[in-house]
């Protein structure tokens, strides 16, 4: 009977062992996709910030251009 009880405990130990093994797993893959989403909006805002910085050089190429062209 002792082995019975001690086997049985082994199995309710294994069991909770890997719930707690998956339950590790899942939110490993939840941060993973939170990382993923916050790099992927990263990315998105530094194309924005680049195409400002363009149309602002643009900008002041054009300025520089039409005051050198008065001065003449």
């Amino acid at each position: 009977m002792t082995q019975v009880k001690t086997l049985a405990f082994g199995v309710i130990c294994l069991l909770l062992g890997a719930c707690g093994v998956s339950e590790t797993a899942v939110t490993a893959a939840a941060v993973a996709k939170g990382q993923a989403q916050q790099a992927e909006q990263a990315k998105k805002q530094m194309d924005q910030f680049q195409k400002q910085l363009d149309a602002a050089n643009k900008q002041a190429d054009a300025q520089r251009e039409a005051a050198e062209s008065a001065t003449q």
